[in-house]
């Protein structure tokens, strides 16, 4: 999957599959989802970091801008290895804006959650967003989440992100870039990922489908 704006559509081409968050609801028309984030409150309180959810001693403290925010609609399962999933992977979306705000391709809490080939490429994704001196930025929602864990050690996750509200923020100018809602705001992910050694599930590949008829409304 990938999630990048307009600008940084054409600077990273080559990554194909890359993290779990995204951005622009704009009119890209590729399968390539676009990330970097605008919101509408003031963009300079990207400063006062707000912190999420706690996390165990073992993970990475993730503290985002208080202008990120997120919505993850879907609920428990019931099943322990299932939810976990689900949990892991909302920290692992969360780290990479993490990075992205750091402007860090190499910051530590995403490569926590990526490994293999989902770590190549959101590192690229990444690194093409400090580039660009943007960030992520405004509201994202995660949906029609359909886990399933083989063997206690691998799972796949399919999931619908709507990116109607996240728009592009140039770091040097402040300048937001706001886009319309359209079919492309819509974004399916597929990741395959696997329990570590310390029990931890990370993504080890990640693919995306940029206005899926599944994921609109």
């Amino acid at each position: 999957m990938t999630r990048r704006p307009r600008l940084l559509t054409t600077a990273a081409t080559g990554v194909t599959a890359v993290l779990l968050l995204a951005g622009c609801g704009g009119n890209d028309d590729t399968k390539q989802g676009d990330r970097i984030a605008g919101t509408d409150t003031d963009p300079t309180r990207s400063s006062s970091p707000t912190p999420m959810e706690p996390t165990s001693p073992n993970r990475p403290k993730i503290e985002l801008p208080s202008d990120l925010t997120y919505t993850f609609d879907w609920p428990k399962t019931g099943d322990p290895d299932k939810d976990a999933v689900l949990s892991d992977s909302e920290q692992s979306i969360k780290a990479v804006d993490l990075a992205i705000v750091n402007q860090d391709a190499l910051d530590h809490a995403y490569r926590f959650y990526y490994e293999g080939e989902a770590a190549a490429q959101t590192e690229q994704f990444i690194e093409a967003y400090a580039e660009a001196e943007a960030r992520t930025t405004g509201t994202y929602r995660f949906y029609h989440a359909v886990v399933d864990v083989s063997g206690g050690s691998t799972a796949s996750l399919v999931y619908c992100e709507d990116q109607g509200k996240a728009y592009d923020l140039y770091l040097k100018t402040k300048k937001v870039d706001k886009t319309p809602v359209t079919k492309n705001s819509y974004v399916l992910y597929s990741s395959q990922l696997k329990r570590n050694d310390n029990g931890v599930w990370v993504v080890e590949k990640l693919s995306s489908h940029r206005g899926s008829a599944e994921c609109r409304p």
